[in-house]
């Protein structure tokens, strides 16, 4: 049985390694040259490809002993926690198939912030209902309804939800392509995207939010 679980596992590691998604990724955004926060690291799957100094974290405490016996460096910790707590800043975020697990995305996309060097970027890979919705009867894009999620998005409804967390989105795609303007054009179809944004530093709730807020804070 231990045999079969790290065979899965290995398997499980190979298939990262021959993913063009990660791939494109990476050559975009040199990932593998720079310190990543891999939030919802899993096994460390995906942060055996970033580049020095970067850390994963997990719930699970099996995950993170197989992630050190792979000389990864994965802490445990809930990164919705008030009393998760990390020192350290890294030159990126990433969070792949986490977002729609989140008791509340919109607190993670301001508690996070804090984690990023200056001039950070986020990639946020998250599940999405297709926009034809006739596909989502098809096994490939049922994902983002699967039963474990709480959130569910589109396209549309994730762009803005990391909008009004404080972000500059600079590119939202599905990276199956390097080419930029290829990959656009499968929006339609893509059941998973990635956002690729920055702290926006101007950023600042409407006035009829901040008055919201207020209210919070009045009651008792």
């Amino acid at each position: 049985m231990m045999q079969e679980a790290n065979g899965n596992l290995e398997r499980r590691f190979a298939a990262v390694s021959r993913s063009k998604t990660l791939a494109h990724i990476i050559a975009e955004l040199e990932l593998d040259k720079k310190s990543v926060f891999d939030i919802g690291c899993s096994f460390g799957e995906f942060l055996t490809h970033f580049g020095e100094g970067s850390v994963g974290l997990t719930i699970a405490e099996n995950e993170a002993a197989h992630g050190k016996m792979k000389g990864l460096d994965i802490r445990l910790g809930n990164i919705e926690s008030d009393d998760f707590k990390l020192d350290e800043q890294f030159d990126a975020i990433f969070a792949n198939n986490i977002f729609e697990h989140l008791y509340s995305p919109h607190e993670f996309l301001c508690r996070i912030k804090r984690y990023l060097k200056p001039g950070g970027v986020l990639v946020l890979g998250v599940p999405c209902i297709p926009r034809i919705a006739s596909l989502i009867h098809f096994k490939k894009f049922r994902g983002s309804l699967a039963t474990q999620h709480i959130n569910f998005f589109t396209r549309e409804t994730l762009y803005h939800t990391v909008l009004r967390g404080g972000w500059n989105i600079s590119d939202m795609r599905g990276f199956h392509f390097a080419c930029r303007v290829v990959d656009k054009l499968l929006d339609l179809v893509y059941p998973h995207f990635y956002v690729i944004a920055h702290v926006d530093p101007d950023f600042v709730y409407s006035d009829k939010r901040l008055k919201e807020l207020a209210g919070y804070n009045n009651i008792p």
